[in-house]
């Protein structure tokens, strides 16, 4: 298997997250798109993902796989013992449902605000921004926050008992807030607390080298 990614971004982040979780960093091949250099728009990356997005999956068979949810169902399904993603359907539902929340309402949005309303990756690569509506997403970022602190007064990660593929959409989405100049708001202790425990996890230490 390939990976495509730029290492440093939040996205590709999490598929590496996800691949020390479940033992198959060793197992893949990773190939470098510079994004910041344009490279993801070029024809022979757009033929892998016509979004012109990394990460990208490349399986033995040539098939490609985009889009973050998708490759990590696929890495966690490999062994037979999921673990990221669910093993009941009340747990794939529970899981899932926190997931796209913490994608939409804080990864995305975070993304958003910094591609929109601040000068992002430069005015090369920037060339459609709208300041207002990524102030609107920064909102929604934050409130984002403040209602996972609160959910995470309750249970100790964010789709229940165990660690999930949503808490490791919740940690890019905090890794994210350096790219923004933004940070989690000192009160929610409850959040600050939870990022510091993934954080310690060891394969988020080794996929954050």
């Amino acid at each position: 298997m390939k990976i495509y990614d730029h290492p440093a971004l939040p996205n590709p982040k999490r598929v590496r997250i996800a691949l020390a979780e479940k033992g198959l960093a060793d197992k893949v091949e990773f190939v470098f798109v510079d994004v910041l250099k344009g490279e993801h728009r070029l024809p022979d990356f757009a033929a892998k993902n016509p979004s012109q997005l990394v990460p990208v999956l490349e399986l033995d068979d040539g098939t490609c796989i985009s889009e973050c949810t998708p490759i990590i169902d696929y890495l966690d399904q490999l062994d037979g013992n999921p673990t990221l993603t669910g093993r009941t359907p009340k747990e794939r539902a529970m899981i899932g449902m926190a997931q796209r929340r913490m994608e939409r309402e804080l990864l995305d949005a975070v993304v958003d605000y910094f591609h929109n309303a601040t000068p992002g990756l430069g005015s090369d690569l920037e060339t459609q921004q709208n300041k207002a509506w990524g102030e609107t997403r920064r909102d929604i970022a934050v409130a984002a926050m403040h209602a996972l602190d609160r959910d995470l007064g309750h249970r100790p990660y964010v789709a229940g008992d165990t660690f999930s593929m949503a808490d490791i959409t919740a940690f890019a989405g905090l890794y994210c807030l350096g790219f923004a100049k933004m940070d989690v708001p000192s009160e929610l202790k409850n959040l600050v607390a939870w990022h510091e425990r993934v954080a310690a996890r060891p394969a988020v230490v080794a996929a954050m080298q």
